[in-house]
């Protein structure tokens, strides 16, 4: 592997998208000695670990929006991005800007072991894409030292780049569900068992109450670190109303008994994310500096792209890419007061679904199939070259009896749509965030 010389944000940016092609993941240990080699950044960090199958990126959202209204400064670190890979690093709610970018990535970059790499040496170091991300992000964060780090993990927990950091303040698990399996193992306990690898002796949990075999999984570990935990339920809150794409639900909490919640979205699933997230503030901070009216407040004004989130006038665009992100998402649509009439398609449903080929797409499609909701699907591409072919994708909902469209791109299928739209028909899309984020480039780029 030969040095090329980087000077602009956009020989930085090609240069990290192609580094999946020439480097592997290494160790923990690795990440760990060359966050050593670059003056430990972590250390000077206050860190919010975020690990879990689903809702990941939304508890950070969340915590980062009610620690703000609290006063706080936050800076977040979260993936997959959806349109700009600077998505990822965003410190006082601001995306980090291309000079910044190109100052960390050469941070990292010229601090590589040149010589070991030419040499093509066996203990050569190269980060992967995401641990190259990672690194930047913990360089970017302490130069602009938040009172909180937030960090997503990536893949797992146990082995993620992210839990090279030497210490923390909180680690949040998140609902554990089937995806990875490669990775992670082939049951729920396994993939618990990796995802509860970001616990630290000193370090206070919290985690989603997925089932009770993940439940032991958590409360085993945390039990052999001898931490304090607590474990978030939908018995936690109360739905109380749907109006104007606002939801209204009600949450027993530890020091503020019953809170009333409004959250801007038309994503169901969201009460489990926000609700997860005020439990895990009232444990870093004991209700000490924090008010209710801050957690209102927050939880509020935030705002999560590509869950659930209208891009144009109903049309809706969701990053469910799993078995049970799918099943969040249909329980929403199921809310949204519109009916699935296939003989008269007034204020009904249509759907674009794409998927990537790695993933339970067979599981997804059928729980679409089996829903009922929707009048047309659409089936697509994506441009990835991990996206599942769409001849193959209807000939599944054909398989069960499903009548779909094929179109050759996202821009095809949403122009297909809108063109034929009946009067009052929301269009939603799901299936992957590759899908999210192609869906919201157009939009910004004013293609429709």
């Amino acid at each position: 592997m030969k040095k090329k010389s980087v000077r602009t944000y956009g020989e930085a940016e090609e240069y990290i998208y192609s580094i999946p092609r020439f480097t592997s993941k290494h160790t923990i240990e690795d990440t760990r000695a060359f966050l050593h080699s670059l003056g430990d950044p972590d250390r000077e960090l206050k860190i919010i670990h975020v690990a879990g199958t689903n809702g990941k990126g939304s508890v950070c959202a969340y915590l980062r929006c009610m620690l703000e209204a609290a006063g706080y400064r936050t800076a977040v670190f979260t993936s997959p991005h959806l349109v700009d890979i600077r998505e990822r690093f965003v410190a006082d709610g601001e995306m980090i800007s291309r000079e910044d970018f190109l100052h960390c990535f050469l941070e990292v970059y010229e601090r590589l072991d040149w010589e070991a790499l030419e040499q093509d040496r066996p203990d050569a170091y190269h980060p992967s894409f995401f641990e190259f991300l990672f690194l930047m992000g913990m360089l970017y964060f302490r130069k602009k030292k938040p009172d909180y780090c937030i960090l997503e993990t990536g893949l797992g927990g146990r082995l993620d780049a992210t839990n090279a950091v030497s210490g923390k303040e909180l680690a949040v698990i998140t609902h554990i569900g089937r995806d990875h399996m490669q990775y992670l193992g082939d049951t729920l306990e396994q993939i618990a068992a990796e995802k509860a690898g970001i616990l630290q002796a000193g370090v206070p949990a919290v985690f989603w109450d997925t089932c009770a075999g993940t439940d032991r999984v958590f409360e085993k570990r945390a039990s052999e670190l001898g931490i304090p935990y607590c474990f978030v339920s939908k018995e936690d809150y109360t739905f109380s109303n749907f109006m104007n794409k606002t939801i209204d639900f009600s949450l027993r909490t530890r020091y503020y008994g019953y809170i009333s919640l409004i959250l801007h979205t038309a994503a169901f699933y969201q009460m489990e994310n926000a609700a997860l997230a005020v439990r895990a503030l009232e444990m870093l901070d004991r209700g000490r500096t924090v008010t209710q009216q801050q957690i209102r407040t927050g939880l509020a004004a935030c705002f999560w792209a590509g869950r659930m989130e209208e891009v144009l006038p109903e049309v809706y665009v969701d990053g469910a890419h799993n078995e049970d992100g799918i099943r969040a998402f249909l329980e929403s649509v199921a809310e949204d007061g519109k009916c699935a009439g296939r003989e008269a398609r007034q204020n009904g449903r249509s759907l674009l679904f794409g998927v990537v080929k790695d993933k339970d797409y067979f599981s997804m499609a059928k729980a679409v199939a089996d829903s009922g909701l929707f009048d047309r699907i659409a089936v697509l591409p994506l441009r990835s070259e991990r996206g599942r072919n769409a001849g193959d994708l209807e000939k599944l909902f054909a398989g069960w009896g499903v009548r779909c469209s094929v179109f050759e791109s996202t821009a095809a299928a949403l122009r297909g749509l809108l063109s034929d739209r009946a009067a009052g028909e929301r269009i939603y899309a799901a299936g992957s965030l590759y899908l999210a984020g192609e869906i919201k480039e157009l939009v910004r780029d004013d293609k429709f």
